[in-house]
């Protein structure tokens, strides 16, 4: 994305390609300045962030559109007048985006599908075109092309979801503190008195110790621009020249400051409160610290609301009473960022849900003893089934034995046994056939003789 049309977008949606401030080398004499430009993605936090920038590269490869953007103002890009060029783009152009949004459309039904399985919510006839009206940069009703209607949803969101952004974030700051204080006071009930009273000290230590640090100048005035001039630039402080400072630190040369231009200005007076090394130091708070600081110079500098610092405005802004004499920078350990009673109900919070972790984990383990209860009772099942099985088969091989029949295998086969003759008497031995058949007639009785005389 070039940075002259990129300039048109940042206009409303404060995205960049994020190019970083970083120390200028300069040779002894009038030598040639040399910058180094270090150019890396700013992620701009919202959930269809690459959907987002894809369709601004598309669309800045058509020559009509990137005419228009480059002469477009803010409020032509708020109202929607810019959506209606969409009509003049090529065909290339507009085949590319109708890719584009099929393709998160699949992504959006991807995790819809997720959500829903992970709930284990079954839904056999799932209506996608309902479920996707919950996401607001695209229109659901037409989920094959991309149309007018999809480039201002996406226009409108994104300056929705971007103007709460920043409040999302102080949220999430203040929770993580009351998180790290209620984790401080949770952990001294854990120890007796005497280790308590040690480790209060200890605490309260390193809370004044880090308080101990140089005075912060106040974001935006001529004291903090001149100890960037005269450090991080290595220039003559009594040479401070707005619009040359102006110049230096618009590293990309769009003609504004974005807000990662204006954050990297902040960096020395950072180092002077936090040091990543230092326990009493926390880099979650020095964000936070930075965050409010840019925050503060666009209030006071930023006079369209366009989330960006012209020439114009961060010369006017040099101009007012607050640049020379400026009140001290209030950080962020002299302003508590949460009440005491807002911790109570965090705290409050954070014991129901423990309550309903506790129930659900209750739940799960008598879910958990009803299983192997089950189990055991499968197994006695089992073991009574083969124990069934082994009688049965015990029995069929008594009856067959009974009946004369061949014994059955295991399988109910039958196992056949070569026949054996027991020997008759102590010592004779079984006679042929022949022999036998001998002594068999010789045995016989005689016939009776024919003729025979009868008796008177």
């Amino acid at each position: 994305m070039t940075m002259n049309l990129k300039c048109g977008w940042l206009l409303l949606l404060s995205i960049s390609t994020g190019v970083w401030s970083v120390p200028i080398d300069r040779h002894e004499g009038n030598q040639e300045v040399k910058e180094e430009v270090q150019e890396e993605s700013v992620d701009t936090g919202l959930y269809y962030d690459r959907y987002l920038r894809e369709v601004i590269e598309v669309l800045e490869t058509d020559p009509h559109f990137r005419e228009k953007l480059q002469t477009a103002n803010t409020e032509d890009i708020k109202n929607g007048r810019l959506s209606k060029e969409l009509d003049l783009v090529s065909h290339h152009v507009r085949t590319r985006l109708d890719e584009l949004k099929r393709q998160e459309v699949s992504r959006l039904r991807m995790l819809l599908k997720a959500k829903l399985d992970s709930t284990n919510t079954q839904s056999l006839q799932m209506d996608h075109a309902s479920l996707l009206k919950q996401f607001e940069h695209l229109d659901p009703h037409n989920q094959n092309t991309f149309e007018a209607k999809d480039l201002e949803l996406l226009i409108s969101t994104a300056t929705k979801d971007l103007e709460n952004y920043d409040a999302e974030r102080h949220e999430e700051f203040k929770r993580y503190e009351m998180l790290k204080e209620h984790e401080r006071r949770e952990y001294l009930k854990s120890l007796d008195q005497e280790k308590r009273d040690r480790e209060e000290k200890r605490m309260q230590e390193l809370k004044e110790k880090h308080r101990q640090h140089p005075k912060v100048n106040s974001p935006g005035s001529v004291a903090q621009l001149r100890e960037v001039w005269e450090e991080t630039d290595g220039l003559d402080p009594q040479e401070f020249n707005p619009k040359t400072f102006f110049k230096l630190h618009d590293t990309n040369e769009d003609g504004v400051l974005d807000e990662q231009e204006l954050e990297a200005l902040f960096t020395k007076e950072l180092e002077k409160v936090y040091d990543p090394k230092n326990e009493e130091d926390d880099m979650m708070e020095m964000e936070e610290e930075r965050l409010r600081m840019r925050e503060h110079v666009m209030k006071n500098v930023d006079t369209n609301k366009d989330r960006l610092v012209s020439l114009e405005e961060f010369l006017k802004s040099t101009e007012k009473k607050e640049f020379n004499n400026p009140k001290e920078w209030e950080t962020l350990d002299n302003k508590p960022v949460y009440t005491e009673e807002e911790l109570q109900r965090f705290e409050a919070e954070l014991r129901d849900k423990e309550e309903e972790l506790k129930r659900r984990a209750e739940t799960l383990r008598q879910e958990q003893e009803l299983l192997k209860e089950r189990g055991k009772a499968l197994e006695a099942q089992r073991r009574e089934y083969q124990q069934a099985v082994q009688e049965m088969s015990q029995r069929q091989k008594e009856l067959q034995a009974v009946d004369g029949h061949p014994p059955a295998g295991p399988n109910g086969e039958l196992q056949f046994q070569p026949e054996t003759h027991k020997p008759q008497g102590n010592s004779k031995q079984a006679k042929a056939p022949a022999e036998h058949e001998a002594e068999v007639q010789s045995n016989l009785p005689a016939e009776p003789p024919q003729n025979l005389p009868s008796h008177t």
